[in-house]
């Protein structure tokens, strides 16, 4: 799971595998699998190191751990 910042402050935590797209609407929107969108506070590239550095820790990449 990452931690993710709504507009309003809220943190909360997604499962990274649920994401199917992320967009620039200019606020940052994740897509989710069910159809659900997230607007977040995070940027398109803080995102995407939370999501590698998970991907990591659960061993996805094998061997670029």
């Amino acid at each position: 799971m990452i931690k993710v910042t709504r507009l309003d402050g809220v943190e909360y935590y997604i499962n990274p595998h649920q994401i199917e797209s992320v967009e620039m609407k200019p606020d940052t929107t994740l897509l989710m699998l069910s159809g659900k969108h997230i607007v977040v506070r995070e940027k398109v590239d803080e995102l995407v190191d939370k999501i590698v550095a998970y991907r990591r820790k659960i061993g996805v990449f094998g061997n670029d751990v």
